[in-house]
């Protein structure tokens, strides 16, 4: 019975031997159970998600076993770019039902199951997984999509290949799983291993932290387009307490107005894309993201996974200054590009 806690993946630096490889989606982790006409799609926090994906509920009821429960990831796939796309997903996600049905049809979610726990009344969980994943064959064989089952190699070779090539549609790595492995709800037992690249990056403006006003909440991070353009690329925000009381008096002597910025708000009619004033976060609509502008004079270099689009997916990571670095070298050019890949090639379906 829902809710049940998602079992979990510690990160590792290398693609372990002798392991079940799947690719890693980037979506929202959901455990789905169906009960006859009863649909919940759960979520890594626990709270249901169904009313928000109901062409997943009606797709759940005419693909899965009558009684199941199915461990897996809600994913949405740009059509146009051929690859996941996280932040359509995320807008999926909307307190008004006719917003809710209007997404539905404009940017379809998928379903992408990797696991079964349960089957009829008889509790999967303490199987290993080698037998569950052919379980979880069977039921969904003649599944057809949005429904999909992720694709599994014990071939190192091919997932070293999935590992290199997969990053090109969107999917954020892979996971390695134990054919021994029983499920274990909230545990970090599986293996995640992510792409990381470094790249150094323009300081351009600061947002203040919620704890105080002498405190650094985040640095913005810009590089130069070819057509010699700041952007707008992510932000850093991982630093102890107290190093963010020493990085807002480092800053100060940076602090500018928006007249000379680079993302003066002038540039907004431009069509530039900047950090607006007053803008809400594509995560959380209630947040202001309005920021301190600084001269574009210091260079960082900061750990990344991957590109969404113009921008670092997830928050970068903090590595070291680089005042050996001018802020005009800092430009897309240094980006190490993901080969070309379908999400339609990765499931196997047109």
């Amino acid at each position: 019975m829902p809710p049940v806690k998602p079992m979990l993946a510690k990160p590792a630096p290398e693609i372990p031997a002798g392991q079940l490889y799947e690719p890693k989606w980037d979506g929202f982790r959901s455990i789905i159970f169906r009960d006859g006409d009863e649909v919940e799609i759960g979520s890594r926090n626990e709270k249901p998600m169904t009313r928000y994906f109901p062409e997943v509920v009606e797709a759940v009821k005419a693909n899965f076993p009558s009684r199941a429960v199915i461990d897996g990831e809600v994913v949405v796939a740009n059509t146009e770019r051929n690859t996941l796309d996280f932040e359509a997903l995320a807008q999926r996600i909307h307190p008004a039902a006719s917003r809710v049905n209007l997404l539905s049809v404009e940017t379809p979610a998928s379903f992408v199951a990797f696991d079964l726990l349960a089957l009829g009344d008889e509790d999967l969980t303490e199987r290993p997984m080698a037998e569950r994943r052919g379980m979880l064959e069977k039921v969904l064989a003649d599944a057809k999509p949005p429904i999909h089952i992720t694709p599994l190699t014990q071939d190192l070779d091919v997932a070293r290949q999935w590992f290199e090539q997969f990053e090109g549609a969107g999917l954020d790595g892979l996971i390695a799983k134990k054919p021994d492995l029983v499920y274990q709800p909230d545990k970090r037992v599986m293996t995640k291993i992510k792409h990381e690249r470094t790249a150094d990056c323009v300081v351009a403006g600061y947002r203040v932290h919620k704890s105080g006003e002498d405190r650094i909440g985040s640095l913005l991070l810009g590089l130069y387009d070819d057509r010699g353009k700041l952007a707008s690329v992510g932000v850093i925000g991982a630093f102890p307490m107290e190093r963010r009381k020493e990085l807002f008096q480092e800053m100060q002597p940076l602090v500018t107005s928006f007249d000379d910025h680079p993302w003066a708000w002038a540039k907004q009619e431009e069509g530039e894309r900047t950090p607006r004033k007053g803008e809400g976060s594509r995560w959380n609509a209630g947040k202001d993201l309005s920021f301190v502008p600084l001269r574009p004079e210091r260079v960082v270099e900061v750990r990344y996974d991957y590109m969404e689009g113009v921008r670092f997916r997830h928050t970068a990571q903090f590595v070291r200054w680089r005042d050996d670095r001018t802020p005009e070298s800092c430009t897309y050019e240094q980006l190490e590009r993901p080969v070309s890949f379908h999400i339609a090639d990765v499931l196997g379906t047109e």
